[in-house]
């Protein structure tokens, strides 16, 4: 179905039909579920902001059982989050908790493989990105510092990495 044949389709239902419809998608779809949580909740964003955290946390540190660690389901999380949210706030912030989370994955369970470390360096560098081109600057330097610190005995150059995208985005003191 094309989009024009969808509208036509949506103008010939009475107001009943199209809100019965919503609710089913409401129910059956997360991301429907997420999406009117956000659009018709005042000020609901740290809500689903939550559920996507723990998303990423539950990767890589389960209630129970060992982290999977699978990057794919994490960054996944973070591509829905912005595709429902425009709050660049919420948005820096699960960027930067997602690098938080797999450095403290790498504290607990020692080296990882190069991949890894290379998705959490590019996951870095285009939340430094992101954060500065939204003027956040201020609100990240400590968690962004603090990222690069507890970096300084990883392996496959991970601590340089980070610190050389760390100081193209703050001055050093």
């Amino acid at each position: 179905m094309k989009i024009n044949d969808l509208k036509t389709a949506l103008k010939d239902s009475t107001k009943e039909d199209l809100i019965k419809s919503i609710m089913d998608l409401y129910k059956k779809n997360d991301f429907v579920k997420d999406y009117c949580i956000l659009k018709y909740s005042e000020g609901n964003n740290s809500e689903i902001l939550s559920k996507h955290k723990n998303i990423i946390k539950n990767e890589f540190f389960p209630d129970r059982g060992d982290g999977r660690g699978r990057l794919s389901v994490a960054k996944k999380s973070i591509s829905e989050f912005k595709k429902l949210s425009a709050d660049e706030l919420s948005i820096a912030e699960l960027m930067i908790f997602y690098v938080e989370t797999g450095v403290k994955y790498t504290e607990c369970y020692g080296d990882i493989d190069e991949a890894f470390y290379l998705s959490m360096e590019n996951m870095y560098e285009r939340a430094l990105k992101f954060i500065f081109k939204n003027d956040l600057l201020q609100n990240f330097n400590e968690r962004c510092l603090k990222i690069v610190n507890d970096t300084i005995d990883m392996g496959w150059g991970f601590h340089d990495g980070l610190c050389e995208t760390y100081y193209s985005y703050y001055e050093e003191d």
